[in-house]
């Protein structure tokens, strides 16, 4: 009877002094849905200033790229200061209308697939060619896929976005 308990203390003791062991990934994980939280609140007012034509170039980082997804593009990838050369010209000849709730989703790192901070969006837009003094104003839907990276500092690093850009200029220029 005395093995039993010095064998039943023995065993108490072990299972009472195991430690109890951490998720290695915990604080990474909880680093990266913070900054997804703060990155989203980032992507929903740039997409809200598209709507307005008034769009805030500092969250943007001086080394910006945007990977370019278009047909036959001439090239694979625009700087910040070509990208707001483009939107100033897109500004003049287009309005945009988000006619979809935005609802940002978390992005991975490609590599260990754990959560990055990166942020995705699908959203559905009315673009609408401004009428000139030889042509009437004329609207198209367009449903897009946005990925959005960020640095260290939160700023945008790089963006992709998927759509069917070339049957809409193509149906505008009809």
């Amino acid at each position: 009877m005395r093995k039993l308990l010095f064998i039943s203390v023995g065993l108490l003791i072990i299972v009472g002094c195991k430690t109890v062991t951490e998720d290695p990934d915990a604080k990474v994980k909880a680093e990266a849905e913070a900054a997804f939280e703060k990155n989203s609140e980032t992507v929903l007012s740039l997409l809200e200033s598209w709507q307005t034509e008034n769009v805030d170039y500092s969250i943007y980082a001086d080394d910006f790229l945007s990977f370019d997804t278009g047909f036959n593009a001439d090239k694979d990838e625009w700087t910040k200061s070509e990208m707001i050369e483009s939107n100033k010209e897109m500004f003049q000849l287009f309005d945009f209308k988000m006619l979809s709730d935005a609802n940002p989703l978390p992005g991975v790192h490609g590599e260990t697939k754990m959560l990055d901070g990166s942020v995705r969006i699908y959203s559905e837009w009315e673009i609408t060619r401004t009428a000139t003094d030889s042509t009437e104003a004329k609207s198209g839907k367009i449903r897009l896929y946005h990925s959005f990276g960020f640095n260290d500092s939160g700023k945008i690093d790089y963006e992709m976005g998927y759509g069917d850009f070339t049957a809409l200029m193509t149906y505008f220029m009809e």
